[in-house]
This record gives C-alpha cells, structure tokens and sequence, in this order.
C-alpha cells in the first residue's frame, strides 16, 4: 500500500494534471480490485458448475444402476415388462393381428396382467407356488391368445413363443419374474 502511495505521489508531482494522474491512478487501483474480485468469482462459479454437473451425472448414474438392477441394462437376469397395450401393438405388428383378432387379445392380455400383479403382491405363497401359477397363467393365456389367431398366425406365434424362451424372455416378449435357482427350464408351449 505505501509503495501505491509513493507511486502516486511520484506521478503527481512529475504529471503537468496531479489530480488527474490521481484519479487514474485511483481507477485503476479500483479496476484491479474488481477484476481480482470477479476473477474469484469466476472460479466460484466454475467450481460451482462443476459440483453440479457431477451431482447430476452421479444421479444418472444411479438411476441407471438402479434400472440395470431391476433388469433394464444389458445381461441381466430379465427385461422390464411390457404393458398389455405394448404387448398387443408387438404381436399386431409382428402376426398381423385384425382390427377384431386385436379387440378379442386386449382383455385377455389385460387380465393376464391383472392376475400376474395379484399373484406378485401375495405374500402368503411360497416363491415356487407362484413360479408355478405364473407359468399355469402364461400356458392359459397362450392357449387363448392361439385360439383367436389363424392357421398361419398361429405358426408364427409358436416361432415367437420358441425364440422368447430360448433368449429366458418369458411370455409375450416380457418375463414377469426370474424362475427360482435351480427350477427346470420352461419347456415351449404346443
């Protein structure tokens, strides 16, 4: 500070204008001090974006272990269950389901869901009872779902019933639950 002080008195008494050579010299003192000060707030703030990009991409992060978990990333145990509209818009594509083939399967896959989401809260069953009906009420679905279809339909549901358990999907393109440790493999409906 007392050399700032000595510099400004030097240039006042060398300048043909002291006091304007002063409130130079004041201004820039000023200039200084703001820039130090928003250089440091410029840092504040960087550091602070970056705490909170990091904080959201540890959230995504999460959400998407989480979802792995649960079965959504690749080699889990199983895939994420599709709804019965989901279900029905699949097999309209891949059978090429009738405007009146599609109104007779939606209630027949809305009360496969209805029965699977029962069966799922009921904790007065063992794991193994409920593996067991869960595949009684996938069969019964099949049976009924094949009973609308025609001959060619049919043929092409079977492939697709074939190929699901082969790849451990389940019914419909969807498995409801993991068949327990040790339980014998789904054998394809016929």
């Amino acid at each position: 500070m007392l050399r700032r002080l000595n510099s400004v008195l030097v240039l006042m008494t060398t300048s043909n204008s002291p006091f304007s050579t002063a409130t130079l010299f004041v201004a820039t003192s000023a200039w200084q001090a703001v820039s130090k000060e928003f250089c440091r707030m410029k840092r504040m703030l960087v550091c602070a974006l970056l705490s909170l990009a990091m904080a959201c991409g540890g959230t995504a992060l999460y959400a998407q272990q989480g979802n792995m978990g649960q079965g959504g990333g690749p080699g889990a145990g199983h895939q994420m269950a599709m709804s019965p509209d989901q279900r029905l818009q699949h097999m309209t594509k891949m059978l090429n389901l009738t405007d009146d083939q599609q109104q007779k399967i939606k209630p027949i896959l809305d009360n496969e869901n209805q029965q699977m989401q029962t069966l799922r809260q009921d904790t007065t069953m063992s794991r193994e009872d409920k593996m067991t009906k869960m595949r009684d009420m996938r069969q019964s679905t099949n049976d009924q779902i094949k009973a609308v279809l025609n001959a060619d339909q049919q043929k092409k549901w079977e492939e697709m019933q074939s190929r699901q358990m082969e790849h451990g999907m389940g019914h419909g393109g969807m498995q409801h639950d993991a068949p327990p440790a040790g339980a014998p493999p789904q054998t394809p409906p016929q």
